[in-house]
């Protein structure tokens, strides 16, 4: 009887914790589904005809699985020359930038002096600013340097208006790099830049995943400052040529699904293939920020 109460008092947090397992993966499959959802719709909306859009339920099949839709984006988006102009903001942006946040959150990280507690903090402003409220002055100084209207002009701007997030990123991860290395690296003779490039530099792939996972999600979907910088047909990106589909008189709906596709393959690639380094940054990062 003892044995008997014993062994239903142990069973009683076995059961607990099963019942509670149960109850989180009910709720996140339901969220799972809540978001992957209108990925689904789109997808579907991609291959489907113009009468299908309006006629059909949005969650019916379309009749057949047709390419015209994507062939049409591809020639009234110039996807070959928006594609291309995207990819190259980002991938130049995001490369200044996990070069510059990394260097500027180790001087900061490892310098003592005020001056670098400063400029930590003048970071930490940056980031409660919100770029969109600054958008008239960024205007005022692109124009007024010749920056408007040119390739190397609105990554620069990129890289400004991300700076101040990779820098806080990049300086809450420091502190997991052992300060031994750099100075047993410093004993055997080397320089401050070779310290950074060949000691530094490697233990912080978790991090810099992170931040080029999250400012390529923000570069490659931006819209706001990409339009305001970019009047020129041979400059646009990928989001503002889709914005194009959709106006007051006429909406091209199935056409920009399809566009919507194309444009989310290359981050999702980008994604999955940093995944594992991108979940290591954002939980050491916290925990030991």
């Amino acid at each position: 009887m003892a044995w008997n109460k014993k062994k239903q008092a142990e069973d009683v947090p076995y059961q607990r914790y099963t019942r509670t397992t149960l109850l989180v993966q009910v709720i996140m499959s339901v969220l799972a589904v809540l978001f992957i959802a209108p990925l689904l719709m789109i997808i579907n909306y991609s291959f489907k005809t113009k009468k299908e859009l309006y006629l059909t339920s949005p969650l019916s099949l379309p009749s057949s699985f047709q390419l015209d839709n994507y062939k049409k984006a591809f020639d009234k988006l110039d996807l070959a020359t928006t594609f291309t102009n995207t990819f190259l903001y980002t991938a130049v942006s995001v490369l200044i930038l996990a070069l510059l946040c990394g260097t500027t959150a180790w001087a900061i990280a490892r310098c003592r002096a005020r001056f670098f507690k400063f400029c930590y903090i003048y970071f930490i402003v940056g980031i409660l600013i919100p770029y969109q409220a600054l958008f008239l002055p960024i205007y005022i100084i692109g124009y007024r340097l010749n920056l408007t209207n040119t390739r190397y002009g609105i990554i620069f701007m990129y890289v400004a208006t991300g700076i101040s997030f990779g820098v806080f990123l990049m300086n809450s991860f420091m502190s997991t790099v052992p300060i031994e290395l750099e100075e047993a690296a410093r004993i055997d003779g080397c320089s401050v830049f070779r310290t950074y490039f060949t000691v530094v530099m490697p233990l912080l792939k978790p991090a810099m995943a992170t931040l080029i996972i999250m400012q390529a999600f923000q570069i490659w979907n931006d819209y706001l400052l990409a339009s305001l910088y970019v009047s020129k047909k041979d400059l646009k990106t990928l989001t503002v040529a889709i914005q194009s589909l959709f106006s007051a008189q006429t909406s091209d709906y199935t056409t920009a699904m399809a566009a919507i596709v194309i444009s989310v393959l290359p981050i999702a690639i980008l994604f999955m293939s940093l995944q594992k380094y991108f979940i290591k940054g954002m939980t050491v990062g916290a925990v030991k920020g």
